[in-house]
């Protein structure tokens, strides 16, 4: 079983920076990919960025390239996400979720939340105008 628990939300102004912090427990952190996610209340769960077991591969949605990075340290079984230049529109739940790099992907590989098979509780980022 893995436990995930995000930290670092929180208030900031538009244009402002916060960094999400996700810890990883219960399994070998170096056996699993990693994702963001988030959702906006009223709105689905969409994808943010992802990244590889070995960091070698990174992904973003579109509305963030270029102001998030996603990044990990597999020796602190820690996963980051750097949001910088935040606008309102971020506002949102933002999720760490975890894919073992042992298993196929099943449809869409990591940008859709049904691939990932463990989810943290979420921390809030609020982005005032």
């Amino acid at each position: 079983q893995v436990q995930l628990v995000e930290s670092g939300g929180g208030l900031v102004q538009a244009g402002g920076s916060l960094r999400l912090s996700c810890a990883h427990s219960g399994r070998a952190f170096n056996n699993y990919n990693m994702g963001w996610f988030r959702q906006a209340p009223g709105k689905e769960r969409e994808f943010v960025g992802a990244i590889s077991w070995s960091s070698k591969r990174t992904y973003y949605a579109d509305t963030v390239k270029g102001r998030f990075t996603i990044s990990r340290d597999n020796a602190e079984n820690m996963v980051f996400l750097q949001m910088n230049n935040l606008k309102p529109e971020d506002t949102a739940l933002y999720y760490c979720a975890a894919k073992s790099a042992t298993t196929v992907w099943r449809k869409t590989p990591w940008t859709s939340p049904d691939e990932y098979d463990y989810w943290g509780p979420g921390t809030q980022v609020t982005v005032s105008v």
